[in-house]
């Protein structure tokens, strides 16, 4: 075990209440995070020595190293805690949602005139993402889903039946400059564009509403409002308005119809249905989601660290990781394994409901055909994305190993890409490809240092030089690079003299796609469809990514840099003070004097000079 004599000091002086604990490695990064009764008596538990420990286990107590530690009132604060530090840190030793930053949801955006749009969290606040969030305000969600397809597909469903805007034109009330669009003459816009007089932001409203039932699955309620609605309309002789409405409500009816068909419940209680089922070394909860008695959706969540944990175990971190980016939580949860700590998810749930939600493990009856039914298709799942895997991965490299003639199929696959401006700023990237998987946390890129401005081939030697002195990483079983013969060649010569000789190496040229191998003096034209292509472009394409990304976050900082240089009294010290409080040239631009002031070293003067100096031509303060 890796644990000095300090780390053990320090977990003595753990106090005896709850809280919650985050391991640390040697690097500072947080593995681990939990949640305990007794915080003392938990993380002690971790400096047992054990031979029948899980690897899992020993894994984790080999690489902790440090521990920090937050203290709450009780052990459901500690639970929401928990929650929320797992979700931020992502540690390698906790179960988690695989992708779950990307999952999509549904939102209803804050505005006057308020508008449908799919969000994904990890997009959220991107200067070029679709959807801006408002300053102050907060989107309605829906989800996570994990099916985009079949989000859109119910975007489009939702447009069609609901006249909702589309556009992204913000609205205040007023008239708008423009015509409106064609969906106004389709009528699938009341196109609020035309102004408050035309349409109100209450008969908007209305529609929001009904968009917002639907969502929740309250079709029972949504229909009898169109129903009531339509009446009211027929009665003051709003024939236009009333057969409008009437089409809305058969749409509906034709939707829940086929729901209804899917699925009939015993009664008409909001639940949600949770499968967890394992297939190989594959782990994933399935669930359905039923409101009113139809089955709303349903969804697949694969799961990720599961390894040798109890079953129990992975459904209360698939609980505490689901419900807490959840929009909703429904009155019952129905549960193929019993999670552990019941009654202290019952709690935190409740809390996050405002009702009671139930947790139950069924023996027998309707619930526990339900769940067989979730096992089955999560298992079918599982089955088929392997099935997929292997002809998108497994196979190709047989392939690739046949074509290099290598013994066996390349385990780790390294990939090389130059990205630079006109020569500037140049980058190199290496993306790890391990078993036809990204393994992004071997991801690597080196800043040109010696290389002349333009020459991809100098920048090319100069990274896998620096590469093939790097003698802790592992020995790869390929290495590709984007071009063709040149590039190749430049790889073969640099590595000939060092400890990376031998490796087999590929270079993969476009328009057409051609594969260059050191076996070969011709290229391999492969078909657009082929399996071994596609899997080649992947890793090509991820490179390139990476190296682009690598490059323009190289180029801010160099602009942030040049930009505070030119400042007066800003000076080396006060400038990395700027930069590690900010971190990029966005957030420092978007500063007002008093965020600037808290800064350490820069006074009031010198925040106004700094503001100034970067809203050069606009008003100053």
């Amino acid at each position: 075990m890796n644990m000095n004599n300090q780390l053990r000091e320090k977990v003595s002086r753990l106090p005896d209440m709850p809280g919650v604990y985050l391991l640390k490695n040697g690097h500072g990064r947080v593995i681990y995070v939990g949640k305990a009764i007794s915080l003392h008596r938990r993380v002690r538990s971790y400096l047992v020595e054990s031979r029948a420990a899980a690897p899992r286990m020993k894994s984790l107590q080999e690489k902790w190293e440090d521990i920090d530690y937050i203290v709450t009132d009780s052990e459901v604060e500690a639970l929401i805690l928990e929650c929320n530090l797992i979700k931020e840190y992502s540690p390698r030793f906790n179960v988690l949602l695989k992708d779950d930053k990307d999952y999509p949801y549904l939102i209803i955006t804050p505005e006057l005139y308020p508008r449908l749009e799919l969000l994904r969290l990890s997009q959220k606040g991107n200067r070029r993402a679709r959807y801006q969030p408002f300053p102050g305000k907060e989107e309605l969600r829906f989800g996570p889903y994990t099916d985009v397809g079949a989000v859109r597909e119910t975007m489009q469903l939702l447009n069609s039946v609901f006249p909702l805007r589309r556009c992204r034109q913000p609205l205040d009330g007023s008239p708008a400059s423009s015509r409106p669009c064609l969906n106004f003459q389709m009528k699938r816009c009341l196109a609020p564009c035309r102004g408050r007089k035309a349409v109100s932001p209450a008969e908007y409203d209305r529609v929001v509403s009904q968009v917002i039932l639907f969502l929740q699955g309250r079709y029972d309620e949504l229909e009898k409002k169109l129903k009531k609605q339509m009446e009211k309309a027929a009665a003051a002789q709003h024939f236009e308005e009333a057969a409008g409405l009437r089409d809305r409500l058969q749409s509906l009816r034709k939707v829940t119809g086929q729901q209804q068909k899917m699925l009939s419940a015993a009664n008409k209680t909001d639940r949600d249905i949770l499968a967890l089922v394992h297939h190989e070394k594959k782990t994933a909860v399935h669930l359905f989601r039923v409101r009113g008695g139809k089955l709303l959706s349903r969804d697949h969540f694969p799961l990720s660290g599961t390894g040798d944990v109890a079953d129990d175990e992975v459904m209360a971190s698939f609980i505490k990781g689901y419900y807490n980016r959840a929009e909703e939580v429904p009155a019952e949860i129905v549960l193929s394994v019993n999670p552990a700590e019941t009654d202290l998810l019952g709690e935190w749930l409740w809390g996050k409901r405002g009702r009671r939600v139930t947790l139950r493990q069924p023996r027998r009856g309707n619930l526990k055909k339900l769940i067989e039914l979730a096992e089955r298709n999560g298992l079918l799942r599982l089955q088929e994305e392997e099935e997929r895997r292997k002809m998108r991965i497994e196979e190709p490299l047989q392939e690739l190993a046949h074509l290099c003639r290598l013994p066996e199929a390349p385990s780790r696959i390294e990939a090389y890409d130059i990205s630079h401006l006109r020569g500037g700023q140049a980058v190199g990237a290496m993306v790890v490809f391990q078993n036809g998987e990204p393994d992004k946390a071997a991801y690597r890129h080196f800043n040109i240092r010696e290389a002349p401005a333009g020459d991809d081939y100098g920048a090319l030697r100069e990274v896998l030089t620096r590469r093939s002195k790097k003698k802790k990483w592992p020995r790869p079983d390929l290495i590709l690079v984007d071009g063709g013969k040149g590039q190749l060649r430049v790889v073969r010569e640099t590595l000939r003299d060092t400890r990376l000789k031998g490796v087999s190496l590929v270079a993969l040229a476009k328009n057409p796609d051609r594969l260059f191998m050191e076996q070969s003096t011709l290229p391999a034209r492969l078909v657009p469809d082929d399996p071994l292509l596609q899997l080649l472009q992947r890793i090509r394409d991820e490179a390139h990514r990476f190296a682009v990304t690598s490059h323009r976050q190289r180029r801010e900082r160099s602009e942030i840099r040049s930009k505070l240089e030119n400042i007066p009294g800003v000076g080396p010290t006060r400038r990395a003070a700027i930069l590690s409080h900010f971190g990029c040239i966005e957030d420092i631009q978007r500063a007002t004097p008093e965020q600037l002031l808290v800064v350490p070293g820069i006074s009031a003067a010198l925040a106004a000079v700094v503001y100034n100096e970067l809203h050069r031509g606009k008003k100053k303060i």
